[in-house]
C-alpha cells in the first residue's frame, strides 16, 4: 500500500486537541497488541478511550467497559479510530456515520477511499494509515 496521503500538522494537531471520546474498534485485552499500547497511551494523555469488541462486550479494558458496537455506546462519541483490517473500515464507517462522530480516523495500514468519501460526504474528518499515538508523539515533541 503506498501511502500518498498527505495531513498537515495543524489538521491532526487541531482534530487530537478538539477530541475528548474516543471509540477505538478493535480494542483488546492482551496487554502486548498495539490496539492495548494505543488505548492505555491516549488515556494518558488525558483521552476518554471507549473500547469497542463485541468478543469483550460488557467486560472492561483498562476500566472502560466494552461495547459490542458504536450504536451500544450511551454517549457521544468525537472520533472514532478504526483499529480493524481494511475490510472492516467500510462497515465502521457506517456506524460512525450513524453515530454522529465527528471524526474517523483509521489506524496505521488501514484504508478505505470509498469509507473515506462516505464519512466526508456525511461531514466526518477523515485520517487514513495514522496512528494518533504517533502523530501527538511528533506533535508534542515527546
Amino acid at each position: 500500500m503506498t501511502d500518498d496521503l498527505v495531513y498537515s500538522d495543524d489538521y491532526l494537531r487541531e482534530i487530537l486537541s478538539r477530541t475528548r471520546t474516543i471509540a477505538q474498534v478493535g480494542a483488546t485485552q492482551k496487554s502486548n497488541r498495539p490496539a492495548y499500547v494505543v488505548m492505555k497511551y491516549l488515556q494518558g494523555r488525558g483521552y476518554r478511550v471507549v473500547p469497542v469488541n463485541p468478543a469483550f462486550s460488557g467486560q472492561e479494558i483498562l476500566r472502560e467497559r466494552v461495547y459490542a458496537d458504536l450504536k451500544s455506546i450511551p454517549e457521544p462519541i468525537d472520533l472514532v479510530q478504526v483499529f480493524r483490517r481494511s475490510e472492516f473500515a467500510g462497515a465502521v464507517t457506517d456506524e460512525a456515520i450513524a453515530k454522529g462522530a465527528k471524526v474517523l480516523w483509521m489506524q496505521l495500514g488501514v484504508r478505505d477511499d470509498a469509507a473515506a468519501e462516505r464519512a466526508k460526504a456525511a461531514g466526518l474528518e477523515v485520517v487514513m494509515n495514522r496512528c494518533p499515538k504517533i502523530e501527538l508523539d511528533r506533535l508534542v515533541g515527546e
